[in-house]
């Protein structure tokens, strides 16, 4: 019986069934605080244990620390610098570099330039010096006239005063150039600038120099300038040259202007500026110097991404100082007005023993440029371009030698350049208009000249596309696009097929 009336206390059928277990099942809202009280205190528990081990998700890493690579190391704030983009700190700079020019004797000082913004005016370096720029360090070049001390000014722009390149030295003009570039007579100084000096380096974490050379492009545009503009940062007569691991930007005129320097090296640099609008804002140009090397950078420019040079006419060819052993490799550049590496076209003194190798030239309007012309004289020999990749580029290969700019009437137009000894061996690419236009004249023929190994596709399957004129040099094995007539064919071994029986041929189209 006992059993019996335990079975009873149990349902029948299957709706008494589920009316009972209704009766006693909790509603689901009773569930829904206490399992938000786990989940919230599981959350806590997870975020201590992460705040104890000091690997918070989205927390930023600490700064990198700055290295030690002189005897003596200086921090900006040290002779009170201030990074927040509106003290002026030119006097910072300069007690800075004065400080670290009595160290040469044990080996030079160090600058550190830390995290911030440091507006600042033109300021020299000095021998056995490094300037370090940290990450998320900005030197910024000054634009306006006076009262940047005071941020509570610059938020109501009445307070301005207008922008002033008087801020900027007046300098002669370069002796192989015998004028300013753009006008007659002296020329502005640049940010950074260093005479007679050995031994300087430029380097960081990234940090970052702007030339802030917006209100320099417009004025020049609209000619209210009296000077040509100056560098972003320009070194003189120096040597054991190194820049590197910065990103150098928006500078009012060409960008890094090494002149007459021996051993410079450029590695791992980013230069910056707006594609279009920003007039002469070349990247890297090598002026009469000896022994540099250009490797593993990013251009991108509104003129010729490097640009070699020698001096200009007369004054050029007297001061004879030539730019000669150069190599430019794993570099990539943009130019959308000019050309991504360049020689000339001023090269009076001459350019010679030249490498470019493993350069991508990319949405540009040349690929590579050497451009001359009577009354330059000089010469551009030994010039050797290997493994270049050209993309969407208008023209890629140009050699011209009418350019025409001189500083003066006083140039002798029976000084003409030599230009022999160039090579092009591994060039690829894809939407090239015209692949090559090689302009020589009967004055100033274009001599030894070889391509092997070419492919590039074209945008324009017409007429005109390999463009020759006074040309004498060679082709071995097989290229794309069909060379000019211009050339000898020769074979993969090197064999001759065919000889050109007319190197002053002219094709030259520039309508394509």
């Amino acid at each position: 019986m006992a059993d019996s009336a335990a079975f009873r206390r149990f349902p029948h059928n299957k709706s008494q069934f589920r009316a009972q277990f209704r009766s006693f099942s909790p509603s689901p809202r009773r569930f829904l605080l206490p399992l938000l009280w786990i989940i919230g205190l599981a959350s806590v528990y997870i975020w201590q244990r992460n705040v104890i081990e000091g690997v918070l998700l989205f927390r930023r890493p600490p700064p990198r620390p700055i290295p030690r690579l002189r005897p003596v190391a200086f921090n900006l704030t040290d002779f009170g610098g201030v990074g927040d983009g509106y003290t002026v700190n030119t006097e910072a700079f300069e007690r800075a570099v004065y400080a670290i020019s009595k160290l040469g004797r044990i080996g030079g000082g160090q600058l550190n330039v830390q995290p911030g913004r440091w507006l600042t005016g033109p300021f020299n370096l000095t021998s056995h010096m490094t300037l370090f720029l940290a990450e998320g360090a900005v030197i910024l070049g000054i634009q306006l006239k006076a009262r940047l001390n005071d941020p509570l000014k610059l938020l109501n722009t009445n307070e301005q005063e207008p922008e002033d390149e008087n801020l900027w030295p007046l300098m002669p003009p370069l002796p192989s150039y015998g004028s300013g570039r753009e006008h007659p007579g002296p020329r502005y100084g640049s940010l950074i600038h260093g005479q007679n000096l050995s031994d300087i380096v430029i380097t960081g974490h990234n940090g970052t120099i702007d030339g802030q050379g917006v209100t320099w492009w417009k004025k020049f545009r609209q000619k209210l300038l009296k000077h040509t503009r100056g560098p972003l940062v320009q070194i003189m007569w120096s040597e054991d040259i190194k820049i590197s691991d910065i990103t150098l930007r928006n500078s009012p005129f060409w960008t890094f202007h090494p002149y007459d320097c021996k051993n410079v090296v450029v590695t791992n640099v980013t230069v910056l500026a707006p594609v279009i609008e920003a007039p002469n804002t070349d990247g890297i140009n090598p002026d009469s110097c000896e022994n540099v090397r250009i490797e593993d950078c990013y251009i991108s420019v509104g003129d010729d991404g490097v640009a070699i040079k020698s001096g200009w006419n007369q004054y050029g060819i007297s001061y004879g100082k030539p730019s000669k052993n150069i190599l430019i490799r794993n570099v990539v550049i943009r130019s959308m007005v000019s050309a991504g590496v360049s020689i000339g076209s001023e090269m009076s003194a001459g350019v010679s023993d030249v490498t470019v190798e493993n350069v991508v030239v990319w949405s540009s309007r040349r690929g590579v440029r050497i451009k001359t012309s009577p009354g330059r004289g000089g010469y551009v020999r030994n010039i050797s371009y290997r493994n270049l990749t050209l993309n969407d580029v208008r023209v890629g290969i140009v050699i011209k030698t009418d350019y025409g700019e001189h500083p003066d009437e006083g140039f002798n137009e029976k000084a003409l350049p030599i230009l022999a000894n160039i090579s092009f061996i591994g060039v690829y690419g894809q939407g090239v208009r015209v692949p090559v236009r090689i302009n020589g004249s009967e004055e100033i023929p274009v001599r030894n000249v070889t391509f092997r190994d070419m492919s590039v596709g074209i945008t324009y399957k017409k007429k005109h596309i390999f463009q020759c004129a006074f040309i004498q040099g060679k082709v071995i094995g097989s290229i794309f696009p069909t060379p000019c007539e211009n050339l000898d064919l020769y074979d993969e071994q090197a064999r001759l097929i065919r000889p050109s029986m007319s190197h002053n041929f002219t094709n030259i189209d520039y309508d394509f």
